[in-house]
């Protein structure tokens, strides 16, 4: 039988949860995921995929923009207690 080693790992639990669901739908194990993916790294010598931010579409930079600037700066903008004032709002500028 072959000798093992161990490599601990710490992760947050709901990423754990979610990682083991679906490896469970796919029939295997963390420890074998991982196992894959460090083999992965000897036959690519390398990741063996392509690690880079994210590119998102050009309404959601703006979006993104937009929500830091609130952030930033909420005096600048309505805000609502409750969904019902902000559908009445939202209402209201559509009648005007």
């Amino acid at each position: 039988m072959q000798k093992t080693s161990s490599i601990h790992v710490r992760v947050e639990p709901k990423v754990k949860e979610e990682v083991e669901k679906i490896l469970d739908t796919l029939g295997m194990t963390a420890t074998e995921a991982i196992n894959i993916y460090l083999k992965q790294i000897i036959l690519n010598s390398g990741i063996p995929f392509e690690i880079k931010t994210p590119k998102f579409s050009d309404e959601m930079e703006e979006a993104i923009k937009e929500a830091e600037e609130v952030k930033e700066q909420p005096e600048k903008y309505e805000s609502f207690e409750t969904v019902e004032e902000l559908m009445e709002d939202l209402h209201s500028e559509i009648q005007d």
